[in-house]
């Protein structure tokens, strides 16, 4: 579930819940309101959390010179040099 969708269902689950007031026989539209909203936020916090997590990068050199091995690492999070 992408940001987009879970918008959607936010919405669509706010309209079931607070706009109609249409009775269905057997069918609670309010509460089936507030579970599409509750699923929707569920799916947007979930969809924030993955794609913080997929920006992560860590990049490793590894260099052989003349004074032996040098390693580098990089972090993407890090604004900062290279750790040694």
């Amino acid at each position: 579930m992408r940001i987009g969708s879970s918008i959607a269902l936010i919405i669509i689950g706010a309209i079931l819940a607070f706009a109609i007031s249409d009775v269905v026989e057997g069918v609670n539209l309010t509460l089936i309101g507030y579970i599409l909203m509750a699923g929707g936020l569920l799916g947007l916090i979930l969809s924030v959390v993955f794609s913080a997590r997929r920006g992560r990068t860590t990049t490793t050199i590894q260099q052989s010179g003349p004074g032996g091995v040098t390693e580098r690492r990089t972090d993407s999070r890090s604004d900062g040099p290279p750790t040694p």
